[in-house]
């Protein structure tokens, strides 16, 4: 049976080889060029450093924006796979018959089944993984320079995560071809329940773990120690209620709206800062020194929620193990599918 699915899917196979190797020259000639480029630019901040120079050591223009690009596509990677080799390995076989054909030469339908889709799920897992390594090693000096590991658009695309992704995807194909024995609704279903999928779980990301939150008084500067994900910056009243935080602005005190402010402590606001922002006429120094402080005196206080950066790799962990039980909840679905249903 291995070497029927050989034979069977050594066209697609090779395709699929022949776009990771073009995929993988992109990425680590960029990637080579970028860290070297990156190197430089710590040699240049770190020389800058000592002379006392004031030049800006920004990394923006070390990223190559073809290995960039490809990086941006290869979200889209499982999604592929999960059409191109999951949809169609048992709804194209039924409709052209083959199933049918091989059924009746001493091979039942479980062994066809589970033989066909566990060497194409072992075969995503390997691609997953492999455009998870080039994406990862292209992202080094971006990773290094940006410090924003949880954001979405890298955390999908480094890691173990991509490995989930390809075999749910493909779990999906197949799942959904052996319930509508049709390849091009499968290709729809697949495609759309992917993404949906993913949305939905994305969402959920930052419930997978228990937040952290850090209560400080609203003049401290403190912040979140290392690499973390701050998912909120609110302030709170003396019982702990959230009051207000829409983002700062010019009419906006630590977060708080002018008008939310404790009567006593908005009539310490300086003369036109609440109608534009406008703070010439304020005394010099810090102008809201005396508000912050009216505040504070009457319980104000900033909490700061966030995920600490050490817990990026049990995210990554604990999203790919949801994705990899949903495959196996689809396999098992499907093999119900095959064996219960007529042919």
């Amino acid at each position: 049976m291995t070497w029927v699915v050989w034979r069977y899917y050594r066209a697609q196979m090779a395709i699929a080889l022949a776009l990771l190797a073009a995929f993988a020259a992109v990425e680590l000639t960029t990637g080579l060029q970028m860290a070297s480029a990156w190197h430089s630019l710590l040699r240049t901040c770190s020389a800058t450093a000592v002379n006392g120079s004031g030049n800006s050591c920004s990394g923006g223009s070390i990223i190559g924006f073809l290995g960039n690009d490809m990086r941006v596509l290869s979200v889209l990677a499982p999604a592929i796979i999960g059409i191109l080799w999951g949809a169609p390995l048992v709804a194209h076989e039924m409709e052209t018959g083959t199933a049918t054909f091989a059924w009746t030469q001493g091979i039942t339908r479980s062994r066809w089944l589970l033989a066909k889709a566990g060497w194409l799920l072992l075969a995503a897992a390997v691609w997953g993984g492999a455009v998870s390594a080039l994406v990862t090693f292209w992202s080094g000096p971006v990773n290094a320079m940006r410090g924003d590991q949880f954001d979405g658009n890298f955390f999908e695309t480094q890691g173990i995560v991509p490995i989930g992704y390809a075999v749910f995807a493909t779990a999906l194909g197949i799942t959904a071809g052996a319930l509508l024995r049709r390849t091009l609704p499968a290709i729809a279903v697949t495609l759309g329940g992917f993404i949906g999928i993913r949305i939905l779980l994305d969402g959920l990301r930052p419930h997978l773990m228990p937040a952290v939150t850090t209560i400080t008084s609203l003049t401290s500067n403190w912040s979140p120690p290392g690499i973390s994900w701050v998912l909120g910056l609110n302030v709170i009243n003396k019982a702990g209620q959230i009051v207000s935080y829409s983002g700062f602005s010019s009419t906006e005190v630590d977060g708080l709206p002018v008008s939310a402010l404790p009567q006593a402590c908005q009539k310490l606001v300086p003369a036109g800062y609440a109608s534009g922002g406008n703070i010439t006429s304020a005394p010099r120094g810090n102008p809201l020194g005396p508000v912050q402080s009216c505040l504070q005196s009457a319980g104000f206080r900033q909490a700061v929620t966030y995920q600490p950066g050490w817990r990026y790799w049990p995210f990554q962990g604990i999203e790919t193990g949801i994705y990899l039980l949903l495959a196996a909840a689809l396999v098992a679905v499907a093999w119900y599918a095959v064996r219960r249903r007529d042919a």
